[in-house]
């Protein structure tokens, strides 16, 4: 027996006593979520203060991005004051932009925590115990010690995952749109100028043409992402992806938990993790994401591209912006590459150019009029294929013979 009293067993003392000390914890069912704020918080702000942004800053922003709101409008054929409600900004901080995300996000997380909750409880089905009290810790068996030590921390360590990732991409989020995914409805737009003056420190380049290249970047990303046909589409999808990664999580749990009773065959399993995932993502769940991906990736890629063209009548230096934009992306950012990744996203330097090169094809072959009927109907989105085969989209939806 692998009770806590065991001394051939350290690991049934250690995980019984941790969760005697995790049940009587304050917090609840939502102790998973402050743990993911607070390391946010901690990670965006290196562990420092969030200051406010200055004043002077904020009005520099205003004025910018009427400006840009005009020219957005114009270039993409989309009206950015529907109802008749215009857009404002707000400047916040890297540590209110990473607890600003994660609410944004936390219906979906939610869900998650709950399929992991629901894969943890199932090993071994006949295990219901009750941290606190010494028999039930005593009579469980390493199996069933480890079962239930996965149900209780187990969306504790989800939270921190997703914490860990939010506060990374808060210390280079320039805005909102930090990824190219939808956020709750709002008019009311965030933005981080602390990191915007970086860059623009950084690349030696003019902060007041920086500040306006994110108001157009951040104009142009809310215009396409809050159509109703691609709005419907990301949400659907990311909403798809968190399942499938849930499923995911639940057959390792289960795998996991047919070696608990039986050390040599739980060391074997460890013992090869490749093997061990290997058939976990569904040929579904890798349709999900690369169609999800297909989908972020031209979005990414029209903002640039019109971002870029309207700098270039705006701006001293266009072409230096676009290059400093473009290194920036195509860097291994640690928040981005790991907060896309929980939702199955690959933001990286091949999928940059990909975007490109489809953007690129499109105009080559119709002019940038085509471009519009990318967000016109949601039966036009590009697929993966057309994504990879510019003439192929055209063709599909009769821009091309």
């Amino acid at each position: 027996m692998f009770g806590s009293n065991d001394p051939d067993n350290p690991m049934g003392g250690l995980l019984g006593d941790l969760l005697k000390v995790i049940g009587s914890a304050p917090g609840g069912g939502d102790s998973w979520f402050e743990a993911a704020r607070t390391l946010a918080f901690g990670v965006a702000t290196d562990g420092g203060s969030d200051d406010n942004a200055d004043p002077l800053v904020r009005i520099a922003f205003e004025e910018l991005a009427r400006v840009a709101e005009l020219h957005v409008a114009d270039a993409t054929g989309i009206s950015l004051t529907a109802g008749g409600t215009g857009l404002s900004f707000d400047a916040v901080g890297p540590g209110q932009w990473s607890s600003r995300v994660l609410d944004a996000y936390r219906p979906t997380l939610q869900l998650m925590v709950e399929a992991q909750q629901q894969g943890a409880a199932a090993v071994p089905p006949t295990m219901d115990l009750d941290p606190l009290d010494p028999l039930d810790t005593e009579s469980a068996g390493l199996g069933g010690l480890l079962s239930q030590f996965a149900l209780t921390l187990g969306p504790v360590f989800l939270g921190m995952q997703f914490g860990s990732a939010a506060g990374h991409l808060a210390r280079r989020a320039f805005g909102q749109y930090a990824l190219p995914l939808p956020w709750p409805e709002s008019h009311t737009l965030l933005l981080v100028p602390a990191n915007v003056a970086q860059f623009a420190e950084d690349w030696s380049l003019p902060l007041q043409e920086v500040q306006l290249w994110v108001c157009l970047r951040e104009l142009a990303m809310h215009a396409v992402v809050t159509r109703p046909g691609v709005r419907s589409s990301l949400t659907t999808l990311l909403g798809d992806a968190s399942a499938h990664a849930a499923s995911a999580q639940r057959s390792l749990v289960e795998r996991l938990g047919d070696g608990l009773g039986d050390p040599n065959a739980l060391e074997e399993a460890m013992s090869d993790p490749e093997a061990l995932l290997a058939d976990l993502i569904s040929p579904e769940q890798r349709n999900i994401s690369n169609t999800l991906t297909a989908l972020t990736t031209v979005i990414g890629a029209y903002v640039d591209h019109i971002t870029s063209n309207i700098a270039a009548t705006l701006t001293s230096s266009p072409a230096a912006l676009r290059e400093a934009w473009y290194r920036y992306r195509v860097e291994e950012g640690k928040g981005e590459t790991a907060f896309a990744g929980l939702f199955g996203l690959d933001v990286g330097q091949a999928e940059v150019d990909r975007g490109a090169a489809f953007i690129d094809g499109v105009v080559e072959r119709a002019g940038e009029d085509a471009l519009a009927r990318l967000w016109t109907d949601e039966m036009d989105l590009p697929t993966p294929a057309d994504v990879d085969a510019p003439g192929l989209w055209l063709a599909r939806i009769g821009l091309l013979d």
